[in-house]
């Protein structure tokens, strides 16, 4: 099992923003990993406190595949001069890959949390 990273930013604190974020920073997790859901043990996302109208999970639930991933939501730290309207994931994933060949998400303003790991 390996730990994959993933962040992205959205622009308005919208339900349907959130979601289409959320699944999409979920696919491309998918996508880079050649990853299918059932090879996923656990998803944990979090947001940052400017972030209220709904929760991500309910976004990748729409996601053929995932209605048995089990997929939590939590609340980011609230740290003075992090990145706004930020949404966050931890997958946790049953992989053949080594550690170093994981490929972590960062998409939008959020490439920026991570440079040294973001292709």
């Amino acid at each position: 099992m390996r730990g994959i990273r993933g962040a992205i930013t959205v622009t308005r604190n919208e339900k349907e923003e959130i979601w289409q974020a959320a699944q999409k920073m979920m696919q491309e997790i998918l996508s880079r990993n050649s990853l299918r859901p059932e090879n996923i043990g656990a998803v944990i996302f979090s947001m940052t406190d400017d972030l209220t109208a709904c929760f991500p999970t309910a976004g990748v639930r729409r996601i053929p595949g995932f209605e048995l991933v089990p997929l939590f939501d939590a609340r980011q730290c609230a740290i003075e001069g992090s990145l706004p309207h930020c949404i966050r994931v931890l997958v946790l994933a049953d992989t053949d890959c080594r550690q170093a060949e994981i490929r972590h998400v960062y998409l939008g303003e959020a490439a920026r949390l991570r440079p040294d790991i973001t292709d």
